[in-house]
């Protein structure tokens, strides 16, 4: 014989039942908070290419020995005149005290060879020289020795270029030609979608793109037309003989001579006409000075006092 099993039916008032709720919602083991993203312990010292003079590179210099003696690697696969390059930036850091500087023309086989690992064994700095930044990423682009220049910022190391090896920085890399000359070096006549031809960079830097010579050539068209298409990534225009120093707060401080010009569209409304011409209104903009601090989190600028 089948039994049948009856339950008893209970009628809680509203009141009860929400207070019941609450306190089994209060009881209950609440999921952890986000984590808070960690940021890289080390310094980015990013020169917008040009002279670079005394009180400028021993900052650098400065840098490269806050945990001892200094010992400065230099990667000239950028340049055209590698054999001329590199000397030539090794006298600059031996002229300021730096005993210990190695450079390196790698080519791709040997960066992806495992043993190359021990070109930065020990090195407190990391230097890209000029030239061409699409020649610096093809050799090191996802190599041991990539991952490794990472590892090194993540946890405290110091890592600087100029010209080609500022622009390798931002994982959004500025290639410097331009679709509308034919995938040729750019003249920036215009403010054009998908006009600016870019790749992928180092990433040091995630949420911004790096840009060089700004001032002096002119590359204002660009910057703009790169954070009006991609208004989630600050412009860093940094002009000839400065340098924008990451520091492990966050913040851009700017040194050096000239200025840094700061590009944010988070806020702006951009807007797409059919033929390709990008606008966009509320666009943020900043013409930075040497001692100003840019904080990229908030968009806000603390000034030098003058």
């Amino acid at each position: 014989m089948s039994k049948t099993r009856v339950v008893a039916s209970i009628v809680v008032p509203a009141a009860a039942a929400l207070a019941a709720a609450g306190l089994l919602a209060a009881c209950a083991p609440k999921a952890p908070a986000p984590a808070a993203a960690v940021r890289p312990k080390g310094h980015l010292f990013i020169v917008g290419g040009g002279d670079r003079d005394e009180p400028l590179m021993r900052r650098y210099v400065g840098l490269a020995r806050r945990r001892g003696p200094a010992k400065i690697v230099v990667f000239t696969m950028a340049s055209g005149v590698p054999l001329e390059t590199g000397p030539e930036i090794a006298a600059e850091f031996k002229g300021y005290g730096v005993e210990d500087v190695a450079c390196f023309h790698l080519t791709r086989d040997e960066a992806l060879d495992p043993a190359s690992l021990g070109v930065l064994d020990g090195a407190t700095g990391v230097w890209f020289s000029g030239g061409d930044q699409a020649k610096l990423t093809a050799v090191l682009l996802d190599t041991p020795l990539h991952r490794r220049m990472l590892e090194l910022y993540d946890g405290g190391g110091l890592v600087g270029g100029t010209s080609a090896g500022a622009a390798v920085m931002s994982e959004f890399m500025i290639t410097g030609d331009e679709r509308r000359t034919g995938n040729e070096e750019g003249t920036w006549e215009v403010i054009w979608a998908d006009d600016v031809l870019h790749s992928r960079g180092f990433g040091f830097v995630k949420d911004a793109v790096i840009d060089q010579h700004f001032v002096t050539r002119r590359r204002h068209n660009r910057l703009m037309a790169v954070v009006l298409q991609y208004p989630a990534l600050v412009g860093v225009g940094i002009e000839e003989s400065t340098a924008v120093l990451v520091r492990p707060d966050g913040k851009y401080e700017v040194l050096g001579e000239g200025q840094v010009v700061v590009y944010d569209a988070r806020r702006a409304v951009t807007a797409r006409s059919p033929d390709g011409r990008l606008g966009g209104r509320d666009l943020r903009m900043h013409v930075l000075l040497a001692g100003d601090v840019y904080d990229l989190g908030t968009g806000r600028v603390e000034a030098a006092a003058r």
